[in-house]
């Protein structure tokens, strides 16, 4: 389940450097003025940081990598779109040993496994054509990637103080944004073709790991949800998990298929990627000014407001798709704000639960996420094969505007609440 902040779109591509970003996200959560929090639980937040920021590097450049090459195979984009959804598949299975291998090996341990192992998945999927083995390297890959999620998502929760939650984990999303950010970037660099492309995402989810050795000791201890139905913090929490759902469903899908998008309106690959880029600098910029609102606002109102965004943009994407820069810019202003269904929602549930139960709703979370990546990409893909172009942009919004229908109709029957 984010250098200047500015730099992946104004400087250098550059792969980032773990130690450059420890001390960047460690001076982050200096200035937010984390309360209680001790020293070290402030290096421990920074290094969390700097590992999702890695991550979304390595995702960033992965996904479209991955379509890009299977695009250039002959693959289908609904094809290329069920065989991204794996990564749903993926993550609700694992989802229920999270806590049981963070109780065994530790959070730290457990972490920098799953990094080697999509490191290591990566490259295979380079070395490795027959389509159908995809499959199941995609499903080892997304469920490692599914539980570095899970565990930081929880270690974040619990280390933030209360009254600098929201603002705190709009950090964290403004760093995995600057990290998705770069991957394309890379691409657009180094080219989508031979093995330097996997070589660099390789090393960036190996980096990554570097920050989370480091703290390795000081790590919350994630509390076992055995026997916990997930499904009830959906009917408790509805507006919260199916934001995560829906940011889910377009976030996978969007990066999947929208440099497939690209290319078939026009754009070359290169230029194709760089969309995904722009969606992610506006998350840079955003997220924190959103998780900042999150801990004043009422948060219903903002995840109504956040997926509304959602549809009227993507209901401009046909419009602008003539214009690159224009089409850039309502990428760069919409992504940004959608994005804010994530940083509001697991700011939700870390205000509502903590303990246990904040590790079961941050598991329930994921599980919505994870059902959301089995939807978007087959729907976003589907839209653009059986109505190309344009009909990515029309699954983008039916899905945002379904969220805003059903947000609202549960304000009506139960009131705004908090």
């Amino acid at each position: 389940m984010d250098s200047t902040p500015r730099s992946p779109l104004a400087g250098s591509p550059a792969v980032p450097d773990p130690a450059d970003l420890t001390g960047l996200g460690r001076r982050a959560v200096e200035r937010l003025g984390a309360g209680p929090a001790k020293a070290m639980d402030a290096m421990a937040l920074a290094a969390v940081i700097s590992a999702i920021t890695g991550v979304g590097v390595a995702l960033s450049l992965s996904l479209p990598l991955l379509s890009v090459v299977l695009d250039g195979r002959g693959i289908s984009p609904v094809w290329v779109g069920i065989n991204t959804a794996t990564a749903g598949v993926a993550a609700i299975t694992i989802l229920p040993f999270v806590s049981e291998l963070a109780k065994r090996f530790g959070v730290a341990r457990t972490m920098t496994t799953a990094f080697v192992t999509m490191a290591a998945m990566l490259m295979g999927f380079y070395l490795i054509e027959p389509f159908v083995l995809w499959f199941p390297m995609r499903f080892v890959f997304s469920a490692s990637v599914t539980l570095i999620f899970a565990m930081t998502e929880f270690w974040i929760s619990s280390l933030a103080p209360p009254h600098r939650r929201g603002l705190i984990v709009g950090v964290y999303t403004a760093f995995l944004s600057i990290g998705i950010s770069i991957g394309p970037l890379i691409l657009a660099l180094v080219g989508t073709e031979g093995i330097l492309p996997f070589l660099i995402g390789a090393l960036c989810i190996l980096l990554a790991a570097v920050p989370v050795v480091l703290v390795r000791g000081q790590e919350p201890e994630l509390p076992s949800t055995g026997g916990r139905n997930l499904l009830r913090f959906v009917v408790a929490a509805p507006l919260a998990l199916f934001a995560a759902l829906v940011f889910g469903a377009v976030e996978s899908g969007g990066t999947a298929i929208l440099p497939l998008y690209g290319t078939a309106i026009g754009l070359s690959s290169g230029h194709a990627v760089i969309l995904v880029s722009a969606i992610a600098a506006g998350n840079v910029l955003s997220q924190i000014p959103i998780g900042y609102l999150a801990d004043r606002v009422n948060r219903r109102l903002l995840l109504i407001g956040s997926a509304a965004v959602g549809v009227v943009g993507a209901a401009l994407i046909p419009f602008a798709a003539g214009n690159y820069a224009l089409l850039l810019a309502l990428l760069f202003i919409t992504g940004g704000i959608v994005t804010g269904l994530y940083t509001i929602g697991l700011t939700q549930l870390g205000a509502r639960y903590s303990g246990g139960d904040l590790a079961s709703a941050n598991a329930a979370f994921v599980m919505m996420y994870a059902f959301g990546m089995l939807i978007g990409p087959v729907s976003l893909g589907a839209g653009l094969d059986l109505f190309p172009p344009h009909g990515f942009a029309v699954a983008i919004a039916v899905i945002f505007g379904t969220y805003v229908l059903m947000a609202l109709l549960r304000i009506g029957r139960k009131g705004l609440g908090s």
